[in-house]
């Protein structure tokens, strides 16, 4: 299996996600603007705030420690839900990472697998709900059939990208269950998810920032 990061490329990959989701804040504002509070641009901007303290704080080159750092970090952070849920994310990574040096594919979806499901402990939102799971359920499931043939981390993360934004799109055509959406009922089709969306800008930037690598 080609393609992997080491710290350095590890900490280097998740800057190039805190940047890709800085970027697209002000449109994460206007989507939640359509169904909630429009702040989520906001949320996400800390959470990424949040990430880049935890890797400039590391005092190790500890994959381990980095990415605890790294999630005790983001759940800190006040920014309602956004921060519990992110940070659960990152958290639940750390054990599939274990004492690994470098990360493959294969180990990054066991990483993300990993992160699903302390987020979902925390969630409990399922997909059609209309939350960020409905970009990250996808993502994930797409990382793993990437990493069982073989693609390199750059490639998986690219699918994984790609089969967020599907899933971002289609909760256009759902009705909201979590979050003050909820009370919009049918007024809230038609709309993305800001959290779905959030998802996809992250994993576009995982991957734009392991191409980096590659080349």
């Amino acid at each position: 299996m080609s393609g992997s990061v080491d710290y350095d490329g590890l900490v280097h990959v998740l800057r190039g996600a805190a940047d890709q989701v800085r970027v697209g804040a002000d449109e994460l504002g206007r989507l939640d603007a359509a169904t909630g509070d429009g702040d989520h641009g906001v949320a996400m901007t800390r959470a990424m705030a949040a990430i880049e303290k935890g890797l400039e704080d590391c005092r190790t080159r500890s994959l381990k420690t980095l990415l605890q750092g790294v999630a005790w970090s983001v759940m800190s952070i006040d920014a309602g839900a956004t921060g519990p849920l992110m940070g659960s994310l990152f958290m639940g990574m750390v054990d599939p990472v274990g004492e690994a040096t470098e990360i493959d594919s294969e180990r990054l979806a066991s990483m993300f697998a990993g992160g699903l499901a302390k987020l979902r402990a925390v969630s409990k939102a399922e997909v059609g709900d209309k939350t960020m799971l409905d970009a990250l359920v996808p993502a994930v499931e797409a990382l793993q059939a990437a990493a069982a043939v073989g693609d390199s981390l750059a490639a998986a993360l690219a699918a994984a990208a790609t089969a967020a934004q599907t899933g971002a799109e289609n909760t256009k055509n759902y009705r909201a269950r979590f979050g003050k959406a909820r009370n919009l009922g049918d007024r809230s089709l038609g709309h993305q998810d800001p959290g779905a969306a959030s998802i996809t800008l992250l994993f576009r930037g995982l991957a734009d920032g392991a191409a980096s690598l590659e080349t």
